[in-house]
């Protein structure tokens, strides 16, 4: 008798517990803009910074399935938001994203951590990656540079939408980028 009474109270009181486990996410904000202290991932330590000057050249690449997951920002990652992470950079900021087998670029707010995989500067949202153009490539050679939007882009990106694409970067000047790279990587 007695353990059939607890099996009965263990089910009434099973929704009150899963109500416990709930995440509360929090809002989409530019503010505040958290830096964080340094932090390792197998092996390699990484130490955000407010570098306003950010500009690098490496790999670009994409993850999808983390839709309803939280961002290292506290936010609901969101798929269809134009979105990425980045190791050091502050939560949020906002970068230009420059294919460099197209020149297209786009304006990405970071409000997540990683990649966490060698000469890979940036993960994309899928929609990130839809909008610059790689979602088929997985991974793609970029330029990733910090930038200050003005506002309504900055609340476009908040808001799930995609900002105006970026004017496309010359030829001669993705060339010099493409050498850099190369230059870099071996």
């Amino acid at each position: 008798m007695s353990r059939s009474i607890f099996g009965w109270a263990a089910l009434l009181l099973l929704p009150l517990l899963a109500g416990c486990a709930t995440t509360h996410y929090r809002p989409v904000s530019d503010t505040p803009v958290r830096i964080g202290k340094p932090y390792q991932v197998r092996g390699v330590t990484y130490v955000p910074a407010d570098d306003t000057r950010y500009d690098m050249l490496g790999y670009a690449s994409w993850y999808g399935e983390e839709s309803g997951r939280m961002t290292a920002n506290g936010e609901r990652f969101r798929h269809g938001a134009v979105a990425g992470a980045h190791t050091t950079l502050p939560l949020p900021c906002y970068v230009e994203v420059t294919a460099l087998d197209t020149g297209r670029t786009i304006l990405v707010r970071i409000n997540d951590r990683g990649p966490f995989a060698a000469g890979r500067i940036i993960d994309l949202s899928p929609a990130a990656a839809a909008q610059l153009g790689i979602q088929r490539k997985g991974i793609a050679a970029v330029r990733v540079k910090r930038v200050d939007p003005p506002e309504r882009d900055r609340k476009r990106l908040r808001d799930g939408d995609t900002a105006p694409l970026r004017p496309t970067v010359p030829e001669g000047t993705l060339t010099s980028w493409r050498i850099r790279l190369n230059r870099v990587m071996q």
